[in-house]
Parts: structure tokens; sequence; C-alpha cells
């Protein structure tokens, strides 16, 4: 065995660590491929360089330039995944697997380089608009701002998605400001040190702005403040666990948790075994089951169908699950690779034998399961397993045991308030799936599962043709549950962004307000000149500068004239009788005529 390299922290700009301590095997085979390093991290020195050099560095630059700077990143990190994949596979992941965590992360730096550059100022205050007037005469105003909280992001994050989950927190806490130190789960931490330092080796970021802890957060969560910030992703026990922490709670430290849940899919009374809707159904539950060895945060846990059609459902997807090849993702025809290690591999076995007493195995090991590969007998390969509930609305375990791995339980119902229940009683989840071919029953049951879950897919036909599917959070929408998911929220756009910025109520003179956002408030002083802002280069313009333009006569015949090249013909326009029985007793011209003509004296004509 030749030398096995020992992974390092990045700690205040240098990497620490020398000698090994913690192994860390291939999923494929158990084969020992890194080490953790020994050597304690001082995270007070952490702490202190992301404050004083990372704070500081990060608020030389301005949310555009900060969006600028996570698209170069992406460009970076896009040119090189072919070496994060050529690590992936190490952690039992498929290429397809694989393409959600390296490129689904780096596609996450894109989207927020993108909303970033479209929503946010050129400055370092955020305007939550219009100002609202708070006093009678129109000299006293209010409004709201978020700005940069000076603090210092932590991220921990889980085993199943090392880039991803990385990046999917990073990029809107860089573009909120923050300085951040990521801390990935050990047993895959090496594809997350293998991404770090690509992104320190870019020299895109500024100093500071990113740390790297590999192994145990030792005293970190006890030297927060309440302006720093931490995320996690993981199990619920963990999440309570770190949430419970007392410098946390003393300090009003903002802990977002996006926790494992019993996600589910519910097949409406309404799909028959003929309808598309009950093939897409198989078919995502499989997808869900299967995808990433079942080690999803969002993946299908319970299988929820009408009493009726539970044995065509289950014969559907046993016939589906025994078409899946599992073994070594370098093999030809792989489908499914393995789960993360054999720590995950001891942890699933035992919550199917908690899920399978008084329910029925469908499918399991027991159906021909022989993963294919050299040296896959002592890898991490577990077998997809289907079990069968025919009592859920009184076994508690299939609504609380979570098998994080291939594993799914099919229950019944006997009508849709039954199924909303039995999705309820997940405690909060992060998504759940609704196949339906029938708008009134989505209307009825989409707003009671909204409440107990932080996404909602609504399957049918016409979705199916560009769904991204159940198991797949978008940067544009919000990701995280209620309850057993954690509370928490992630993504979601700007949203995102928001949660790492503080929100300030704002009053003064509309004057004073529109200095301090950047925009003009109604009321506030004016600076007027006869050159025409047209005339102006962009960096010149000031708020207040203000144009008086020559005054515009609207005629009968500009209203006759604009009906006749629009189109509208309405009576309020056209009928002098009947408008004079409106509140206004006389024709009107058009709303959108006025403002073309409003824009008309605006614009500067002459060329340049």
């Amino acid at each position: 065995m030749g030398h096995i390299p020992t992974l390092q922290s990045l700690i205040a700009g240098r990497w620490h660590g020398a000698a090994s301590h913690t192994p860390l095997h291939s999923a494929l085979d158990s084969t020992l491929i890194y080490h953790t390093h020994a050597e304690k991290i001082d995270f007070d020195e952490a702490l202190t360089f992301a404050r004083k050099t990372g704070v500081k560095a990060l608020m030389r630059q301005t949310f555009q330039e900060r969006a600028a700077a996570l698209k170069a990143l992406a460009l970076y990190l896009m040119e090189r995944k072919e070496e994060l994949y050529a690590i992936s596979h190490l952690t039992g992941a498929t290429r397809q697997d694989s393409w959600v965590d390296v490129e689904g992360g780096i596609g996450t730096l894109f989207a927020y380089a993108s909303m970033g550059s479209r929503e946010l100022p050129s400055s370092n205050v955020l305007h939550e608009g219009p100002a609202i007037a708070l006093g009678k005469r129109g000299g006293f105003a209010g409004t709201h701002i978020l700005v940069p909280r000076g603090g210092v992001a932590v991220h921990i994050n889980a085993f199943n998605f090392p880039i991803w989950g990385l990046l999917e927190k990073f990029a809107p806490s860089f573009l909120a400001a923050m300085p951040c130190i990521a801390k990935p789960a050990t047993a895959t931490s090496y594809l997350t040190h293998a991404v770090v330092k690509m992104m320190v080796d870019s020299n895109l970021l500024p100093d500071g702005a990113l740390q790297l802890v590999i192994g145990s957060t030792g005293d970190l969560l006890d030297r927060l403040g309440g302006f720093d910030a931490v995320t996690f992703t993981g199990s619920a026990d963990t999440a309570a666990m770190l949430r419970a922490n007392g410098n946390l709670i003393r300090a009003s430290v903002p802990f977002t948790a996006e926790a494992d849940s019993l996600n589910c899919a519910v097949l409406a009374p309404d799909v028959l075994p003929s309808d598309p809707e009950f093939d897409l159904f198989i078919k995502e539950v499989a997808r869900e089951m299967t995808g990433k060895a079942g080690q999803k945060c969002t993946a299908i846990r319970r299988v929820i169908v009408p009493e009726a059609l539970v044995d065509a459902v289950g014969e559907r997807l046993r016939e589906r699950l025994a078409k899946i090849t599992v073994g070594d993702p370098n093999v030809e025809g792989v489908r499914m690779g393995a789960l993360a290690s054999m720590d995950q591999h001891r942890d699933v076995s035992a919550r199917v034998e908690l899920l399978a007493r008084g329910n029925e195995v469908l499918f399991g090991a027991r159906d021909g399961f022989k993963p294919v590969g050299e040296n896959v007998a002592s890898g991490a390969f577990f077998s997809p397993t289907l079990l069968l509930c025919r009592n859920a609305m009184v076994n508690d375990a299939v609504h609380d045991v979570e098998a994080f791995g291939p594993v799914s339980t099919l229950m019944t119902y006997t009508d849709i308030d039954e199924a909303l229940e039995l999705a309820a009683r997940g405690k909060g989840s992060l998504v759940t799936t609704l196949a339906t071919k029938d708008p009134a029953l989505a209307a009825y049951a989409v707003p009671i599962v909204a409440a107990s879950h932080g996404r909602v897919l609504i399957l049918d036909r016409e979705a199916a043709v560009d769904s991204t599917g159940h198991g797949s959070p978008l940067p544009q929408l919000k990701h995280g549950g209620p309850g057993r998911a954690g509370g928490g929220e992630e993504l979601g756009g700007i949203r995102a962004v928001k949660h790492f910025l503080q929100r300030a109520a704002v009053q003064g003179s509309p004057t004073m307000l529109g200095a301090v956002t950047g925009e003009y408030v109604r009321g506030g002083a004016v600076k007027e000149s006869d050159l025409h802002p047209f005339r102006r280069h962009f960096e010149d313009l000031e708020v207040g500068h203000s144009l008086l333009t020559h005054r515009r006569t609207v005629s009968e015949a500009d209203i006759v004239n604009f009906g006749g090249v629009s189109g509208d013909y309405f009576y309020m326009h056209f009928d002098a009788i009947a408008a004079r029985d409106t509140q206004f007793g006389q024709r009107i011209a058009h709303g959108y005529f006025v403002l073309s003509a409003a824009a008309g004296l605006f614009v500067s004509p002459a060329p340049g």
C-alpha cells in the first residue's frame, strides 16, 4: 500500500495538520484512502482571522462584485469538474449521483451569481421598500434596509453531498459578505477538501472568505457571538443536540437546520393503473429510493397509496427495483452504488430491522441481491428494500424511524383525508409528491399537506415533461421543512441571502432615507439642473437629480388616435354620455397613453 494522504484543515489562510488520525475508507471496497489530521485546531485564531481579515475583505466589495466573483469561481470549478468526479466515485456514487453533487453544486454558484447580479445593488445596503410616510406633513418616513452582519457563518454539512452541501450554503452567505467556516461530515470530507482546495487555488476569493475544518468542531460553537450564524444539514438528533448548545442560546446565534425527514409520495384516489400518472408515480418512487443509494434528505421514505391499489403498486415497484443493477459505479450498467461507509451500512441495517417488525418485506436482499464489480464484498452495498405496512394509522415506527438508504415503506389509506393525515404523521418533512390528474383534488389537498411540508410536487402528465423531480432542491425555491425536518430554510432565491443579512428599520426625513438607501424617497430634496440626466455619465448621477420638463396637453384627438393605434375603445375613452355617470364625470385618456406621454417628456431627443 502506498502513502495514504492526510487531509488538512484550512485555518487562518494556512493548511493545517500533518499527523494522521481517523482512517477514511472507500465505500466501494473499504480500502484505506485518507486520514484526517490529529492536530487540534485553534478556533479562536480561525474566528479572529474571519472577523478581522475576512469580513473587511468582503466588505470592500459590493453585492455586485461578489456576484461576479461567484460566477468566475463557478466557471473555474466547472473547467476542473472531472477531477472532482474522479474522487466522488470513492463515496459510492454513480456518475449520475455525482452529477447532482458536483455540477449541481457548481450550478448553484452560477444561479446565485445570476440572481445577485440581477436583484442586488451596487452597494452593501439592500433596500426593502417602498418607504412609508409616518407624518402628516411628509417630512418623516420609515423603511427597512438589510446590511451585512459583520459576523462569521459556520456551515456544518452532511456526508451525502460533500460539494453541493457546501456550495449551496457558501453562495448566499458569500453574497451577504459573511466569511465561511465549513465543517464537512468526516466520512466524505475528502471530497469537500478537494473542492475547497480548488476554490483557494483559484485566487478568486478574498482573504478569509473561506476556511475548512477537517474533524471535530471542538469549541467552535462556544466561541460564536450574536452576529454570527450556524447552518446545519444532517440528522434530526444531531440538529437537536447542536441547537441546545448553551452559548448559541445565550448569544441568540441564528441556527438554521435542514434535517433528514420521512418524506412521502401520495398516489391520489383518482389515479388508475391505466393512467400515465400511475406509471410516473412508480418511476418517481423507484428513482428516489435508489438515487444516491437512498442517501438523500429528500428521498421518499413513505409511499402512501389507496388500499385497493396497494398490490398493484407493490408489484410494479418490485419489478422496477429488480431491474436495478447495484455495484461499483465504474462498471458499465451499474445504476446504484454503495452507501457512504460501513458505519452507514450498519446503521441502515439496524433501522430496517426495526421497520420490519410487524411489517412485510416486499423486496430486499433475499431477492437475488448481488453487487457487481471487483472486491465489492467488502463494500458498503445495500439492497433496495421495500416494506409494506397495512396498519399505518396505528404503526408509529413507519412515521418515526428513517433508514437513510435505499429503503421505503408502502402504506395504505381509505380516503384522501386519511392519506393527508398519514403524510402529516411524519411530524414535518422536506418534501412530498402528490400524483393526481384532478385539479380540484390538488386544490383541496395541497394547502393541507403544505402545512407540514417544505415543498410540494404535484405530479401529472403535463408537469412530467419538464419536472426536475421529487428529490431535487432548486436554487430558486425554498429548501427546508417544519418540525422534524429542522424548521429552517435554505435556498429560495435571494431569500437565502437575506437570512445572512441584518434587517433594520430606518426612520428619518425623505432626504436622509434617500441618502441611506440610494433610492429617491418622495418628499426628499431634489437637485434641479438644466442638464438633462441623459446627458450625464452614469457615475455622475446622484439621488435627487431633477429635471423640470415642458408641459404636454392631452387633447381629444390624442385619445382618439391612441385608441385607433392600440385597439382600446373602452367606453371611458370614447362614450362621453356614459362617462358622465362615472367618478370622473367625463371622458379620460388611456392610462398607458399618459405613461407613454410622460416617458416622452423625459427623453432627451438629441443623439449621444
